[in-house]
């Protein structure tokens, strides 16, 4: 089917990937092939590519061991019909993660999910990536479409002095200017008021924000690739904001 004229489904990806905080992981039975399909959370690498915290006790950990194709299926979880809400089902491999990777990864999965501090550094538990082959998205009657992976991740080429200011970037956010976070959830996102909303993540394209199980995603009107850039960005996206009031 041909998408309708104002529809973006680059956009409807990326968004989907960078908020969604849980999916369902289909992987490929050990000895049988047969398709298992399994719970999982999730969180997104700098590029967009799903991050799995996973234990070797689970079936779905020995499957991918076995043979690393996977596919993922993420989606609105909005009330109502689920089959009216946009949805992507993801290809692509799931691959262990090591060396400084493996810090990123770390990294910004305990940013969006906190609550697995308490069982990351069991011994069973490792990181995987999911390196993605593509993407089919479902986004209502007339809006479904096959996309390769270079038109919905994050190309993060030129932007190493953003990756490893990062964590200092959100950590400095959260701790001093919860005010300007609340400004760009309320005024720039149309967030409800009196949510205590943080920052779990950026990149060159954009902001991920969160609150409980609530998530949104900033995206920046053009790409930053350094501190300083950042800060100069958040800075007019505050002023934006603060000129809605």
């Amino acid at each position: 089917m041909q998408p309708a004229d104002d529809f973006d489904p680059a956009s409807v990806v990326r968004s989907l990937l960078r908020r969604s905080r849980q999916g369902a992981l289909a992987t490929l039975m050990v000895g049988s092939g047969d398709p298992y399909c399994s719970l999982v959370n999730v969180a997104t690498h700098p590029d967009g590519s799903p991050i799995l915290l996973i234990s070797q006790l689970a079936v779905h950990t020995r499957n991918i061991l076995a043979d690393s194709r996977v596919s993922l299926m993420l989606d609105e979880r909005v009330a109502g019909d689920p089959l009216e809400a946009s949805r992507i089902m993801l290809n692509g491999r799931a691959e262990r993660a090591g060396g400084s990777e493996e810090e990123i990864l770390r990294r910004r999965y305990l940013k969006a999910h906190p609550s697995a501090e308490a069982f990351v550094d069991f011994e069973d538990f490792s990181f995987f990536r999911v390196h993605v082959s593509g993407t089919h998205l479902v986004a209502g009657f007339g809006r479904i479409v096959d996309l390769r992976p270079e038109q919905f991740l994050t190309d993060l080429s030129g932007a190493e002095a953003l990756l490893q200011a990062e964590q200092g970037a959100v950590d400095h956010l959260n701790a001093d200017h919860r005010d300007a976070i609340k400004l760009y959830a309320t005024k720039l996102l149309g967030a409800d008021e009196g949510i205590e909303w943080l920052c779990s993540g950026c990149d060159p394209d954009g902001l991920d924000l969160q609150a409980a199980n609530k998530t949104l995603r900033l995206d920046f009107p053009e790409r930053v690739t350094g501190p300083g850039d950042l800060r100069k960005m958040l800075v007019n996206l505050a002023d934006q904001a603060r000129a809605k009031q």
